[in-house]
Parts: structure tokens; C-alpha cells; sequence
């Protein structure tokens, strides 16, 4: 095997690469990517990048790193724009590239309210860039309008009430975070928004956002008008698979694969945002979009792709974190639960640890300002324990805090 090309310079991507050079492969590896940067983390770019006052360097390696010790083509500013799956060639806005083997690693594109997408004023955040500009936005903006209470909205909204911003959340569901951790403890962390003097509205839909040529006001659904000087718009992303569509290829809810991260086609696997994927741990398909299971990602399809070592399926146990107003927020497992339980602390202070029950299983667990707990309950729900050994577990560690 001569040629490893992987798509999009992303974590994902970026892991591919140094997993193959680690596991001794020394054929030829181009990476491409779309934006012009380095491949860079994303996680700081909706929390500390918008509120320090230098520009807070994300990149992850220098260019000689990949060019020099890994040995990588390194292509950015280069879209693809295609795939011939039976010739093996990605089609490029700049040509085209064999490959032997193929990681997909390009990611999601943020949604956009595409209307207003024409007003100075009104963003979305994804890439450096997006960041770049809506931390210039909020040095000058008085009324800051969050359009989505999801994590990136949150950690928007905290960044700007940081800066002593006026700031408003319009949530259309009518509790924000259900689906990332239920209705229970979507409600109690979206308290906090409250707690730090944000204006929270659910339930609620934007009609139009005014303004000739820059934004001037939000306007609701039931005629509600939020002036506005700001609108960062954080409804979610969908997986980039538009450049695929023409392939052949199965795409459904991001690029299908199995548990291996093995594609419908040939020599093609993926990695990160864009994987839709079996994963064993629950034995159901998901698509994750976050920092760890990207790179976890981005290493195995590459071993695998490449045949460095017997396929090995990959299976997690999701686990996401976020900061606002100062707090850290950690998630681990599936919201989805017949009972969830706090077990230490309460949802009326600023520290709680909530445990999440599906049939007689341990599935899920929310930990608020409770660091040291989170890694824990992720074995544990790794292992299949049952919800009363969880139960036990947050009881001894009660008792041991306790002195009892």
C-alpha cells in the first residue's frame, strides 16, 4: 500500500495521520484540508478565545512537524469536491488524488439561519475564523441575541456575560439540552443562564431578524422584539457529506460505517463528526460530535485502513464537557433514561453528580463542578454495571467524604 490520503485537516484527520506514521507505515500520506490553517482545536474557540484578550494560539503542530518528522503532503486551502470510489480518486478543487486508502474526516458545517446571512452583525461559530469574528463583535456590542441554548450557545452567552453584555438565549425547544441530557437536567442547567443574569426564552421561534445592511433587532414568533446589535446563531451542524453525494457511497445522518469505521466502500473508512457509526458499547448507531471520540476516531480508522493490525471495532462510551459562568459541566453515556438521580449535592447549588438509569443498567451521568467523579462512572458504564452498583459506588464515596 502506497497512498494514504485523508480528508479534512481536523483533529480526526490530524490523528490519522500521526496514528499511521506511529504504527510504521512509510508509504505516502496526504492530508487536505478546506481552511488555509493548520489543523487546530476547536473546544476553546467558544469559551476562553472570546473573552482573553490576546488571541489564544489553538493550532495543534507547526507545519515543519508534519511536513518534516511525519512526512505528510500537507494540502490546505483545498476542498474536495468528489469521490470515484471504483477508480479511488478524490476529485479536488485543484484536481485529483489517488488513494489506497481513504480516512473522511471533514467534519460538520454549523446550520445557518440562511435568510440573514447577508446582515453585518448576524454569525454562527465553527471554524477560527468564525471565532475570530464574533470575538470582535462582542468588543463593540451592547445587546447580544444567542439564537440556540445547546453548549455552544451556552458557552457563548457565558463569554459574553463575561464581557458585562446584555445577553438573550431563544431556545425553540421548550426545554433546552434534551437531547444532550434530558428533560430533567436540561431544565436545571439551563437555570443557570438565569442564575448569571441572561434572559432565557423557549419555546420560541425567530420570525425575522431587522436591519438593512447590519442586524438591529431579533423578532419572535409572538411579535416579542429583542433589539440587537449582535446574533450568533448556534442551532447545531449537520455532518459535510455534500461532497459526497454523487459517489455511491452510503450516506445516512453523516457517512455510514461499521463498527469498524469501515465505509460501504473499498479502502474508505471515517472518522470524527461526519461518522455515523455501530457502536458496540450500546449497541446502536450514533454519530458523536466531540473532542475525544474524534480522536479516538481518527486513530483507529487509520490502523484499520491502512491493515496495521487485525480490524478492531471501536466502541466508547460518549463523554462531553463544557464551561459556563465558571462551572464545568461533564457528560458521560446516553441522556436517554428511564430515571435520572442526583447522588451528591442538588441542582439548587452550584455541584451535583446525577446518575442516569435504563432498565436495570447504569447508562449515564451528569457531573456539575464534580470532576473527580465523571472518569469513574464512565468505566463504570463501559463495564455494564447495574444502576444499583452505581448507586453504591456515589454512596461509599458520600461516606468516605464524610468521614463516616
Amino acid at each position: 500500500m502506497k497512498n494514504f490520503v485523508v480528508v479534512g485537516a481536523s483533529l480526526a484527520g490530524l490523528r490519522a495521520v500521526e496514528a499511521a506514521r506511529k504504527d510504521g507505515f512509510d508509504g505516502r500520506i496526504t492530508l487536505i484540508g478546506g481552511e488555509e490553517h493548520l489543523p487546530y482545536d476547536r473546544p476553546p474557540l467558544s469559551k476562553q478565545f472570546l473573552y482573553e484578550d490576546d488571541e489564544l494560539d489553538t493550532t495543534f503542530r507547526s507545519r515543519s512537524y508534519l511536513r518534516d518528522d511525519l512526512g505528510v503532503d500537507l494540502r490546505l486551502g483545498t476542498w474536495a469536491r468528489g469521490l470515484d470510489i471504483r477508480e479511488k480518486r478524490v476529485q479536488l478543487d485543484t484536481g485529483e488524488i489517488g488513494y489506497d486508502a481513504l480516512v473522511v474526516a471533514t467534519g460538520s458545517r454549523a446550520r445557518t439561519l440562511s435568510d440573514y446571512d447577508h446582515l453585518d452583525g448576524v454569525h454562527t461559530l465553527r471554524t477560527v475564523d468564525d471565532a475570530r469574528a464574533v470575538r470582535a463583535a462582542l468588543a463593540s456590542a451592547v445587546h447580544v441575541v444567542v439564537v440556540g441554548a445547546g453548549f455552544i450557545g451556552a458557552e457563548i452567552a457565558s463569554a459574553a456575560r463575561r464581557r458585562g453584555l446584555d445577553v438573550t438565549i431563544v431556545e425553540a425547544a421548550p426545554v433546552p439540552l434534551v437531547r444532550a441530557l434530558g428533560d430533567e437536567m436540561g431544565e436545571a442547567c439551563s437555570a443557570l443562564h438565569v442564575r448569571n443574569g441572561v434572559r432565557l426564552i423557549c419555546g420560541a421561534h425567530v420570525q425575522e431578524i431587522e436591519g438593512t445592511r447590519r442586524v438591529e433587532a431579533v423578532r419572535l414568533g409572538d411579535g416579542t422584539r429583542l433589539p440587537a446589535d449582535l446574533v450568533v446563531v448556534g442551532i447545531g451542524a449537520d455532518p459535510a457529506t455534500a461532497w459526497l453525494e454523487s459517489s455511491g457511497i452510503a450516506v445516512e445522518r453523516g457517512l455510514t460505517c461499521d463498527a469498524t469505521l469501515a465505509t460501504s466502500a473499498e479502502g474508505v473508512y471515517g472518522a470524527g463528526d461526519i461518522v455515523s457509526w455501530h457502536n458496540r458499547t450500546f449497541g446502536q448507531s450514533m454519530r458523536l460530535e466531540n473532542w475525544t471520540s474524534a480522536a479516538e476516531q481518527g486513530r483507529m480508522a487509520a490502523r484499520n485502513a491502512l491493515g496495521l493490525g487485525e480490524p478492531t471495532a471501536y466502541a466508547t462510551v460518549p463523554y462531553y464537557w463544557t464551561h459556563w459562568y465558571g462551572m464545568s459541566l461533564q457528560f458521560v453515556g446516553l441522556p436517554t433514561a428511564e430515571e435520572t438521580q442526583v447522588v451528591s449535592g442538588s441542582v439548587d447549588s452550584d455541584k451535583w453528580v446525577t446518575l442516569y438509569r435504563l432498565n436495570d443498567r447504569l447508562v449515564g451521568a451528569l457531573a456539575v463542578n464534580s470532576p473527580s467523579v465523571i472518569m469513574k462512572c464512565r468505566m463504570m458504564i463501559n463495564n455494564g454495571v447495574s444502576w444499583q452498583e452505581g448507586l453504591d459506588f456515589m454512596a461509599e464515596r458520600r461516606r468516605a467524604s464524610s468521614g463516616v
